[in-house]
């Protein structure tokens, strides 16, 4: 049989090409998602303040809430604490030649020109002078700070802020700034400072009471002794530490600790990768089995040949499992190591948009490339046990009839398939009249597939109902040319299907998800704007301000109310079946006494000048999701994995604007990593002068006071960043249909050659052909771009009901007009392309061609 499947493979290259492509391709795209995920769980940047140190512990830096999935956990996002009594634990493992605490905290150095910030707008921090030996930082200059107002800056900051061992600075750090000596100039070896950060070094004392958290550190490093491998010390680590929460990390992983946005990454590509490389697992199946369906539907003649001569259904469904194999195999072996470079792209991507750091590697192990290969070859077998069940149950005696007329009838089983998924796609089209949440945004593009699914199955009649309206316009349009189009779609529906669903879906897809996101979007800003009644923010260059401002800006004549913003994320746990879906969330702290002088929350049940302390607000859908009410007890885990337990003292209606969670600004400070706050919001009283701010950023440098306009910006910013997200998602995706809709265009034209050439045998000229197959190209467009425009009518309109009160989508009609242009470009060209080539040979030679 194999041998029967190489030799059929040989002499029908161009039947297989389209299945060979679309395995390919398929197999690169999943690929890649698998690369993207393994880098999200062993990838990271190289750690710098904590290069010579063999092992770091740290908090620990994962929550799995008790009662979750196997599987199901989220990073955090703030750097969470570690006791520092740990260190006089590690210190007694064998191979530990010491253990140093080191705290974290902002310090910024204070110049006429406002506070500097690390290299290239990253953090500047300051630590004990103990931790210093982790880099190593060595002096190069001066002494170390012993005194309380002494500090040792890297060369680099040295160098940027003019200064020299004995001179005076202000910095910058939780409070307002205060005055310093610089006792020495220290640097990394081989360099005068590092890459993501700037390094300010303070007593041991005083650090740690900047840091503000008695009997605590950011991390510990581990310094080993010689010939001590790093493994196994950071097995007996764990094993000494036993139950308590920390994560003990080597290599690549100690940049976890060190970094929190490597943490977040991370997650974030985890996530990402998986719902991404769900949906192209999905997309490609999908379309593997319409390419294959195609080409096995192409070879009817050579199937009913041989069930005429005897073949056994069990023999055909073998031939054609086997072919599929042997090119599937090929396909899915390259598609695989493509996958390398869409990885790289996606990662580039990634990091032009801000999503993942420039400098966080990309793992390439074989293991992605191997389940990429596997599933490639998967879906193509079920593809091809799909494609390969009609022309296997042929019976001898029909066969040859069966082969010479398309078949008109729709099985009732893929006619039933196809009305369940309509029936769903209107049920899941609908869920955001009553969730108004993130998540019945994401299921409009759900509802759009369901309907594409649909369609699909549906093909053939649907055709048929829009060739019989296009068929006597068209023929009356064109004597020749139209007539035969005409009778060519009405006479072979099928093929008209297979050629419109994959441009239907690539289009219904497109609309889908970009106004949908678009949409989405548009209720964000039009909800936040209603909910902003703060005459003026403050915000810092820095891009964090000293708790202290807040309570400044209210002591100022004319402010009626001042509230900070906290930013930060926490940790929920969702009943799911029989167990719990984690997942992370976007919260705000503020300042509950005052926060309804420049907030609108709309409807509000409780009172929010009580959320103070250990108190919480929730959203109204939110507290009805959960069956909370007002002093029921509220659980979750902060950004930093400490877990909550709060009290509900008010519920709001504005959750686009606030999300779902609101604390009180205190609380959630106290569970970042800097302790710091991200603005704050100033209402004026009646005939308040702004310009009385201007005191502020005198005696905080770096302070700016901006308008209304400026929260509105940064949430935009917020909303891009996803929004880009998503795009670059869905592009890959589109350029994979479109693929797909190229190669199932091309495949079904170049089927025809002894079409044409019979056409020409009988008096049709070139010209008259070609205006056939022209007005066959309009036809094919026209139902799919007016078949794909409609499907997303009732998701979008439903997503804009729910969300903006209009039926209207939000987003430029340009964008529609450039999807539907594309489309129709990429339609008329895969069909005329190959409709001149097959035109060029001889009818004479044609018409004796094999299928």
């Amino acid at each position: 049989m194999r041998d029967l499947a190489w030799q059929t493979i040989k002499a029908r290259k161009a039947g297989f090409v389209g299945a060979f492509l679309a395995v390919l391709c398929g197999t690169a795209v999943v690929a890649a998602c698998g690369m993207l995920m393994e880098s999200g769980i062993s990838s990271g940047v190289p750690t710098q303040r904590y290069a010579a140190a063999s092992v770091v512990a740290g908090g620990n830096q994962t929550v799995k809430p008790p009662g979750s999935e196997a599987l199901e956990s989220q990073q955090v996002t703030e750097q969470p604490p570690l006791a520092a009594s740990a260190a006089n634990r590690i210190a007694g493992v064998p191979g530990v030649r010491a253990a140093i605490g080191e705290v974290t905290f902002p310090a910024n150095v204070v110049t006429g020109s406002g506070p500097l910030t690390g290299p290239g707008g990253t953090p500047s921090l300051g630590h004990n002078w103990a931790s210093s030996e982790l880099a190593p930082f060595a002096l190069r200059a001066g002494a170390p700070p012993s005194a309380p107002d002494e500090v040792v800056l890297d060369a680099e900051l040295a160098r940027r802020a003019g200064v020299s061992v004995g001179a005076r600075v202000r910095l910058a750090t939780t409070g307002g700034p205060a005055p310093f000596r610089v006792s020495g100039i220290a640097a990394p070896p081989g360099a005068d400072g590092f890459s993501r950060q700037s390094a300010v070094f303070f007593s041991d004392a005083r650090a740690n009471e900047l840091f503000g958290r008695p009997g605590q550190v950011s991390a510990i490093g581990v310094l080993a002794a010689d010939r001590t491998d790093a493994g196994d010390l950071a097995d007996r680590i764990e094993e000494t530490l036993g139950a308590e929460q920390v994560s003990v990390t080597t290599g690549v992983d100690r940049s976890t600790v060190e970094f929190r946005d490597v943490g977040q990454t991370r997650g974030m590509l985890i996530a990402i990768s998986g719902s991404f490389g769900g949906t192209v697992l999905m997309v490609t199946l999908f379309v593997v089995s319409g390419t294959l369906a195609l080409a096995i539907e192409q070879r009817r003649r050579e199937f009913a040949l041989l069930r005429a001569i005897a073949a056994t259904p069990k023999q055909i469904r073998k031939l054609i499992g086997v072919e599929t194999t042997l090119v599937a195999a090929i396909a899915a072996a390259l598609g695989s190591v493509a996958g390398i470079a869409v990885a790289q792209g996606l990662r580039a991507a990634f990091a032009a948009i801000g999503v993942v750091p420039a400098d966080f590697a990309l793992t390439i192990g074989p293991l992605p490339l191997a389940i990429a290969f596997v599933l490639g070859l998967g879906a193509a077998r079920a593809g091809a046990w799909t494609a390969g069940r009609r022309p296997s149950k042929i019976s001898p005696v029909e066969a040859l009839g069966e082969a010479s007329v398309e078949r008109r009838a729709l099985g009732k089983a893929r006619a039933i398939a196809g009305g369940v998924f309509l029936a769903l796609g209107v049920g899941a089209s609908t869920v955001p009249l009553f969730l108004h949440s993130q998540i019945a945004g994401a299921l409009s593009g759900v509802a759009a597939l369901l309907f594409v699914i649909g369609l699909a199955l549906l093909g053939p009649k649907v055709v048929a109902l829009a060739v019989r309206v296009i068929a006597g316009p068209l023929s009356r349009l064109s004597r020749v040319g139209g007539y035969l189009a005409a009778a060519n779609t009405s006479a072979n529906t099928r093929r008209m299907a297979a050629a419109v669903t994959p441009l239907m879906l690539a289009v219904g897809f497109a609309i889908t998800n970009f106004f949908s996101q678009a949409t989405t979007t548009a209720a964000v800003q039009d909800e936040t704007r209603l909910a902003t009644t703060a005459d003026h923010v403050l915000t810092s260059s820095t891009g964090r301000l000293s708790p202290e401002v807040a309570e400044a800006a209210r002591r100022i004549p004319g402010v009626a109310a001042a509230t900070s913003v906290v930013r930060t994320n926490i940790i929920v746990a969702k009943a799911e079946g029989n167990g719990k879906a984690v997942e992370k969330k976007p919260v705000q702290g503020v300042d509950g006494g005052q926060a309804r002088g420049p907030l609108d929350f709309g409807a509000v049940q409780g009172n929010f000048a009580d959320l103070r302390g250990d108190a919480v607000a929730l959203s109204a859908s939110e507290a009805s999701w959960l069956d909370k009410k007002i002093g029921d007890r509220v659980d979750f885990h902060f950004g930093d994995g400490a877990p909550a337990n709060l009290r509900l003292v008010a519920t709001y209606e504005r959750d686009f604007a606030f999300g779902d969670y609101v604390l009180p600004a205190a609380l959630a400070r106290a569970h970042t990593t800097d302790r710091m706050d991200s603005s704050v919001l100033v209402r004026l009283a009646p005939g308040g002068d702004a310009a009385a701010l201007g005191v502020l950023a005198e005696r905080y440098p770096g302070l700016v006071v901006n308008g209304r306009e400026a929260v509105r910006a940064a949430d935009r910013s917020d909303a891009s960043i996803q929004f880009w997200v998503n795009l670059v998602a869905i592009g890959v995706i589109l350029a994979y249909i479109a693929i797909s809709v190229g190669n199932t265009l091309v495949m079904t034209t170049a089927q025809r050659r002894r079409e044409f050439a019979l056409l020409r045998l009988v008096g049709t000229t070139r010209g008259q052909v070609r205006r056939m197959m022209r007005a066959e190209a309009f036809v094919v467009t026209g139902i799919a771009i007016v078949v794909g425009s409609l499907i997303p009518v009732l998701p979008l309109t439903m997503l804009s009901i729910g969300f903006t009160g209009t039926p209207v989508p939000s987003g430029p009609v340009a964008v529609y007009l450039g999807i539907i242009g594309a489309a129709a470009l990429l339609g008329l060209l895969s069909l005329a392309i190959p409709t001149r080539l097959g035109l060029r040979a001889r009818p004479i030679d044609a018409i004796g061609l094999r299928e």
